[in-house]
C-alpha cells in the first residue's frame, strides 16, 4: 500500500517522485505507455554513473551509456541537441565524472516540463493518488 503523503508528495516536483523507489517505478511505467522510459534510464544511469571512482569502471560505464542511450543509432536513444551529443563523443575515451551532466541536465528538464506535467494528469497518478486517499 502507498503512503497517502508519498503519493502527494510526487506530485510537488519531479526531484520529490524521483527521490522515491517507488515513484520511479510508477513515473517509469508511464513513460513506457508513452515510449519514453529512455529519458529517465539515461538519467538514472547518469546518478549511478557519478557515483563510480575508479577509472576502469568509470570507462566501462560511460561507454555503456554512450552506446545505451547517445550514439545516433542507440536503441534508446536520448533526445539531446547534436552540440552535446557531440560533446559527449569527443569525451568518450577520457570520461570525466561529469561527461554526461550537460545531457541530465537537458533531459531532466525535459521530463521536468513535458513528461512530469502529464504524468501528474495521467490515469496512472491519478488512481494512485484516489487508492492513498481512500486508506
Amino acid at each position: 500500500m502507498l503512503a497517502l503523503d508519498d503519493v502527494l508528495a510526487w506530485g510537488e516536483s519531479l526531484d520529490q517522485l524521483l527521490e522515491c523507489k517507488t515513484g520511479k517505478l510508477v513515473f517509469e511505467d508511464f513513460l513506457r505507455t508513452e515510449y519514453s522510459e529512455e529519458n529517465l534510464l539515461f538519467w538514472l544511469a547518469c546518478e549511478d554513473y557519478k557515483k563510480i571512482t575508479s577509472m576502469t569502471e568509470r570507462e566501462a560505464g560511460a561507454k555503456k551509456i554512450y552506446t545505451e542511450f547517445v550514439q545516433v543509432d542507440a536503441l534508446k536513444q536520448i533526445n539531446i541537441d547534436c552540440v552535446t551529443r557531440e560533446e559527449i563523443s569527443e569525451n568518450i575515451s577520457q570520461p570525466g565524472p561529469n561527461c554526461f551532466d550537460r545531457a541530465q541536465r537537458l533531459i531532466y528538464r525535459l521530463m521536468e516540463n513535458d513528461c512530469y506535467p502529464r504524468f501528474l494528469k495521467s490515469e496512472i497518478y491519478q488512481a494512485l493518488l484516489e487508492q492513498a486517499e481512500q486508506q
